[in-house]
């Protein structure tokens, strides 16, 4: 019986010629993942085991990001805790404020991920990685401190589900809509603990950020990972930058899915998932004259803060003004798209419409800070969840949209179709 992507990853990492779905196997760790809030978290189990040392301190990153700049009190509590502990085992990979950025845009960026490594990641979307050809799956803080101590951890081989991507996105499609179409078809429980594996000719039409986008999301899905298979597009964009050596894997002809899906990308509409689940979508034709009323936009996160999500914003709000009453935020991902964005005019363009441009921040993604709503507020969010209180206040709503989406909403007040704005 052949075996999928995810399944060849898993078990060349736990040093076995072939995995079946289920099996209980141990694997060797490429990189393990913490941030402000769950580092922490593991540091306590770490001392509290009473162990000295990591297991390689250069395969261990402490990203900053979900309450930094420190918010409060307490959130500066916790970095520092964090911070102290990196410099007392050399954590090689520590990032704060000045050189951090969204975890899960950093590390791609930074080359800490990469084709056919494996990585878990104490948050829930270190599925972000499988754009790249990784396994790479949000685990626990105890597990964390696990694999700080020991380099490995155990892991459940998934089943899969294949996509079949075929046709070629048209207007302003992007990966935010493929994954958000997934989901509405397929549910949040519908890919639970499984691997969503992706292919297709449809594949190349999609860039490294789509990639990043739709793999961030699979555990919207309730999915263990996503992941793409290994191209040319990825090939350029981890040449030069991955600092592992590549594996690239593919799946075997014979290898089993539990389902097969096929997504003719040329048919997809901008989708927004309307309040309080991803799977509750609809297309911008459904919504149509409808009037959703907003009073924010937030454009940023894990899931769409990288420097094409900014430069779709930017086109549609060029020359624009924001609706009255609606705020705009724009988070870029890192500092380096931070940069970026700013040396190509988009902060202008941003600025010029009414938005403001905040540093790198998970923020209001979260409901942490920098863009919290009150009671009866709605906001159009190209963030990844939009649960009940997800935002702020558990009478507030969250609609996930494209970046495209969530500007020209923000230019007239309520959901809109960005090829009419």
């Amino acid at each position: 019986m052949g075996m999928t992507m995810s399944q060849k990853i898993l078990a060349a990492h736990a040093g076995l010629d072939e995995v079946k779905a289920g099996q209980l196997i141990e694997a060797k760790l490429d990189l393990v993942l913490g941030n402000d809030v769950t580092t922490p978290v593991a540091i306590n189990v770490f001392e509290q085991n009473g162990a000295t040392k990591v297991f390689d301190n250069t395969k261990i990153a402490m990203i900053m990001d979900h309450f930094t700049p420190n918010k409060d009190i307490k959130a500066a509590t916790l970095v520092k805790q964090t911070r102290e502990f990196a410099d007392k085992y050399d954590i090689k990979n520590y990032r704060d404020v000045g050189n951090m950025g969204i975890e899960h845009a950093l590390l791609p960026e930074m080359g800490l991920v990469g084709p056919g490594c494996l990585c878990i990641g104490a948050d829930s979307h270190t599925c972000t990685y499988g754009a790249l050809g990784a396994f790479s799956t949000g685990v626990g803080s105890t597990d964390m401190c696990a694999g700080m101590i020991s380099g490995k951890a155990w892991f459940k081989v998934p089943s899969a589900i294949k996509f079949n991507l075929v046709g070629k996105p048209q207007g302003y499609v992007s990966g935010k809509d493929v994954i958000l179409h997934i989901i509405g078809k397929i549910g949040v429980d519908g890919a639970l603990y499984k691997s969503m594996e992706f292919t297709g000719e449809g594949v190349k039409y999609l860039n490294i950020d789509d990639r990043l986008c739709i793999a961030n999301m699979a555990i919207e899905a309730g999915a263990k990972n996503g992941i793409f298979p290994v191209d040319d597009i990825t090939r350029e964009y981890c040449d030069g930058r991955y600092q592992g050596t590549p594996v690239e894997y593919e799946a075997d002809e014979d290898a089993v899915y539990d389902e097969e899906y096929t997504i003719d990308l040329s048919q997809l509409r901008p989708t927004v998932a309307f309040p309080h689940l991803p799977e509750n979508t609809k297309t911008i034709d459904e919504i149509g004259e409808t009037e959703v009323k907003i009073d924010q936009v937030v454009i940023g996160s894990c899931t769409n803060g990288r420097i094409s999500d900014l430069r779709a914003a930017a086109d549609v709000l060029k020359g624009k003004k924001l609706a009255d009453g609606v705020r705009c935020i724009v988070i870029p991902g890192t500092q380096n798209i931070w940069k970026q964005a700013m040396h190509e005019g988009l902060f202008d363009i941003f600025i010029d419409a009414g938005a403001v441009v905040s540093t790198p921040t998970c923020g209001p993604c979260l409901g942490g800070h920098m863009g919290i709503l009150a009671a009866g507020e709605r906001a159009v969010s190209t963030t990844n969840r939009n649960f009940v209180g997800r935002m702020g206040h558990i009478d507030s709503e969250v609609y996930l949209a494209s970046p495209a989406v969530a500007a020209a909403s923000a230019v007239t007040g309520y959901i809109s179709n960005p090829e009419k704005v």
